[in-house]
């Protein structure tokens, strides 16, 4: 069972969940500046000025999903074995349906096609600059 009090739970999880979201985005921002470098390098040259608000960027993201749950949109609580604390996946109300929609697919979803699709252009450019190269 969780030992440490419903406070430090609700701390636990509000880290967690901040600290995971903002990993997903860090790699999702990374995987579209290296697209944007290899694919289009005319862009990719200026990316060093807004990396301070790239990462400005990611934070504020992690920060508005991982702080929901504390202005009531969601909820933290101990996890099913009640070990750990994390997001309450039981949805209680419309509300907490929705949080779990939106995290499904602003902080999972969008990520992750984000992160499919700038690989996937960067595999599609190498192989047509290989393939264009051969041809001379």
């Amino acid at each position: 069972r969780w030992l440490f009090g419903q406070a430090v739970c609700t701390l636990y999880a509000f880290c967690g969940v901040l600290f995971g979201l903002s990993s997903l985005a860090s790699l999702a921002v990374l995987s579209t500046v290296c697209c944007l470098k290899v694919c289009y390098p005319a862009y990719g040259r200026c990316w060093g000025v807004h990396a301070m608000g790239l990462l400005l960027a990611v934070w504020a993201y992690a920060l508005a999903f991982a702080a929901a749950p504390l202005a009531r949109w969601g909820s933290y609580g101990p996890e099913p074995y009640g070990t750990a604390c994390c997001i309450t996946w039981e949805a209680s109300s419309t509300e907490a349906t929705l949080y779990i929609l939106a995290l499904l697919i602003c902080c999972y979803l969008l990520p992750c096609l984000l992160i499919l699709a700038s690989y996937a252009l960067i595999l599609w450019t190498v192989w047509a600059s290989r393939r264009a190269l051969r041809r001379h």
